[in-house]
């Protein structure tokens, strides 16, 4: 079986699918999307000439008289001849002949004249000076943030095109686990299941559903069909390795899956896979130990589920690493580190069934085979 190097199997997730076809959202249902396009302005940015400070507009050299007062919404009565001034509050449109505004702090007003320094253009934001009709403010691929929907309703926008949440279904495979309370005996309990919707949501998916399986081919042969039915992509936790219990392989082959990536360079998660069903859902296969189906979600699931909601893969960023890490020749070593100021050490607790190391971490170090033991390494940060 030919192990995928790290960086490669994170680019192959990521051309596994096509981004969502695109839909139209509510400025107030669109949060936590992904932009379908770019945001374009639709007008110019002011549309009219408008003070940028409460004072008073001017015309000319003065002393200026006050002719008008010009509130926000409301409308210059004339022109500005040279000499008089206008009362404005910050953001009023401006009177033409406006040369500049002069703040209540800089004048001086008596018996209806206004004393100060004329600067032209000083406080005077001219049409369209922030933006012209056309300009692209946020570029498709974008997240939907708070401040993004504030922009497109500034700009005009009751309604944008984002991608829609690709939905996950999970088929968690095992007869040894149980999903609630202390297991006994040689049972033990479900982890995966409960980490993957908080995944999943933070990677701007939805989980359709987790699920429960047993250790039979056929079983999971139908929960995979059935799943594959209802959902964009399918996980499957466990049974992707080569053990007597692992039929995963053996199943997608029977429903005519073609696999993408059998297996990845990297400790822990080397038996990660990444398949596709006849009629293009992905399948995304996980190791049964916690930590290494976190590292496989980390690699696999998270890029394919950006490339669903249209959006780049990720460069990660690199820090300094500092610390003892178990240094492996030919694949990429994960380790859960803790961020101090522009070092990254390790959270200890590593073992690939255990989450304590990963729970207590801001992120995955990813030490690549080659590594010098001094250049800063990748990070994954890890959901909060």
């Amino acid at each position: 079986m030919t192990e995928l190097p790290w960086p490669e199997a994170r680019a192959r997730a990521h051309q596994a699918a096509e981004p969502l076809p695109a839909i139209e959202l509510p400025l107030r249902e669109a949060l936590g999307r992904v932009l379908a396009g770019d945001l374009v302005a639709l007008a110019d940015l002011p549309p009219f000439d408008a003070a940028a400070m409460d004072g008073y507009a001017v015309s000319g050299p003065g002393p200026w008289r006050v002719t008008q007062r010009i509130m926000a919404g409301g409308e210059p009565s004339a022109p500005l001849a040279k000499g008089q001034a206008a009362e404005v509050a910050t953001g009023s449109p401006l009177a033409p002949g406006t040369e500049c505004v002069l703040p209540y702090e800089d004048a001086e007003r008596i018996d209806g004249l206004v004393y100060g320094e004329l600067k032209p253009g000083l406080h005077v934001r001219r049409a369209g000076e922030d933006y012209r009709a056309g300009t692209v403010l946020v570029p498709a691929g974008s997240p939907v943030s708070p401040v993004v929907l504030g922009l497109a309703a500034s700009a005009g926008y009751d309604r944008i095109r984002v991608r829609p949440r690709p939905t996950v279904a999970a088929l968690v495979t095992g007869n040894e686990l149980v999903d609630s309370g202390l297991p006994t005996g040689t049972r033990v309990r479900d982890a995966i299941g409960p980490m993957l919707p908080g995944l999943v949501s933070a990677f701007g998916g939805e989980m359709a559903s987790v699920r429960q399986v047993s250790d039979n081919p056929a079983e999971l042969r139908d929960a995979l069909a059935e799943s594959a039915e209802q959902a964009h992509v399918v996980v499957i936790c466990g049974a992707s390795s080569a053990g007597p219990a692992d039929y995963l392989r053996e199943v997608l082959a029977g429903l005519g899956g073609r696999p993408l990536i059998s297996s990845v360079a990297c400790r822990p998660g080397h038996p990660q896979s990444l398949s596709l069903l006849p009629d293009g859902v992905p399948v995304v296969g996980l190791p049964g130990n916690p930590f290494a189906a976190l590292v496989a979600v980390m690699t696999l699931l998270e890029p394919l589920l950006a490339r669903l909601t249209g959006q780049p893969l990720a460069v990660l960023p690199r820090c300094r690493f500092e610390g003892y890490v178990r240094f492996d020749p030919h694949r990429t070593r994960l380790v859960p580190v803790m961020l101090g100021s522009e070092v990254a050490r390790p959270a200890g607790h590593t073992r690939p069934g255990l989450l304590w190391g990963a729970a207590l971490a801001d992120a995955l170090a990813a030490i690549p085979p080659a590594w010098d033991g001094h250049s800063p390494v990748p990070l994954l940060r890890l959901p909060r």
